[in-house]
């Protein structure tokens, strides 16, 4: 147990660490909106690592737990904490809607990507278009700095919450890989076909991934709009987080525990690097991470986990 858990308590404590050793705002902003990310990545990672089944649309996740949070606070008078988890269901309702859908129909592959990518790509237009979001102009939370408010005076304590998030889907990562389901999820990912012979429920094993996937990333765009107090069609729905949410596992190490944080951590270092750099060149982070991942693709296909791990293979395999 402490073999398999210790690692990753050792990085939420480091996480939690973090903010008495740097006071800096410009860090702190930058590991909470890297955080964000990992979270979301952490949600793809469980239905595209773990399960097999690669989404082009994480959007439609990030954003309906991020408009739900945003216009139950706007519209309703609902507290943002109480918005903040209602955020979280939405979008696993929302998941297990668009799951049982694609699955249902028999979509897999490249067909289910591209229909994931389809209903992100209309809720943003749905969004931009409604009144009842703000349209264009999108949606302003009222600023009221008070903790029962869901806002904070110091970066530090959105550093713990999201550290708290990233750590809870960490070892929930590690107990699915470790349990009967995360089995059914890994023989979904290798031969569905196989899997539904030895009489694995192959749709129930996909709409429990799909669902989870959608609320830890509805969690993330829930977070995002309580921590910027905005959010638009484009953050909420535009491809950006769809294409973040995807790279950060393959580079950090898909189907990986730790793969989607070290992936989201590399990525945004490396754009805050570049942005440096290159003197704030337009979209030069966005070529860095094409860059990087078709290097990772072709060097080293089990990304920075596999590279983190080769050493240790190499020294077994000396001992045999």
């Amino acid at each position: 147990m402490i073999r398999a858990y210790g690692p990753a308590l050792g990085l939420i404590a480091l996480g939690a660490l973090l903010p008495f050793a740097v006071s800096a705002n410009t860090v702190l902003n930058f590991v909470v909106f890297a955080l964000i990310i990992a979270l979301a990545a952490q949600g793809w990672n469980l239905l595209g690592g773990l399960a097999g089944q690669f989404s082009f649309g994480h959007a439609a996740f990030f954003g309906t737990g991020a408009y739900a949070a945003a216009l139950l606070q706007t519209r309703y008078g609902v507290n943002a904490w109480a918005a903040f988890a209602c955020g979280i269901a939405l979008a696993a309702a929302i998941g297990w809607v668009i799951g049982f859908l694609s699955f249902r129909s028999g979509l897999r592959g490249s067909y289910f990507a591209l229909v994931t990518l389809a209903f992100a790509e209309v809720m943003r237009i749905l969004a931009n278009a409604s009144t009842f979001t703000g349209g264009a102009a999108g949606t302003l939370v009222k600023l009221d700095i008070r903790p029962e408010n869901f806002q904070f005076a110091s970066r530090a304590a959105f550093v713990w919450i999201a550290v708290a998030l990233v750590g809870f889907v960490l070892l929930l990562t590690i107990a699915i890989t470790r349990s009967r389901f995360g089995a059914w999820l890994t023989a979904v990912r290798e031969n569905e076909d196989a899997a539904r012979a030895l009489g694995v429920d192959t749709l129930a094993v996909k709409l429990k991934a799909i669902t989870l996937s959608a609320a830890i990333t509805g969690a993330a765009g829930a977070l995002y709009v309580q921590y910027f107090l905005y959010l638009d069609a484009g953050i909420a729905f535009g491809a950006w987080i769809s294409v973040e949410a995807l790279i950060a596992p393959i580079v950090g190490g898909i189907g990986t525990a730790f793969g989607p944080i070290l992936g989201a951590l590399a990525l945004h270092l490396l754009g805050e690097f570049a942005k440096s750099v290159a003197g704030g060149i337009p979209g030069i982070d966005l070529v860095l991470y094409g860059l990087l991942l078709v290097a990772v693709i072709a060097f080293a296909p089990g990304g920075i986990m596999g590279l983190l791990r080769r050493p240790r293979r190499a020294g077994r395999q000396e001992a045999r």
